[in-house]
């Protein structure tokens, strides 16, 4: 399982997301995701320990 981290066009970290349609969702909410990286092994372990990476998305 793949967990992806959204950027703004600073740089910033806006979201962590589980699948492609949350970003989109994000997206269409009018989020400006400049960039989305897949997270690596041992940062994805946070988000499978807290349930659900939308937990980390105050905008779910």
């Amino acid at each position: 399982m793949n967990f992806y981290s959204c950027f703004d066009f600073e740089g910033q970290v806006i979201a962590r997301c589980q699948t492609h349609q949350e970003i989109e969702s994000l997206r269409k909410m009018g989020r400006p995701i400049g960039e989305v990286r897949v997270m690596k092994n041992e940062e994805a372990v946070i988000c499978s320990l807290t349930g659900s990476p939308s937990e980390f998305n105050e905008d779910f």
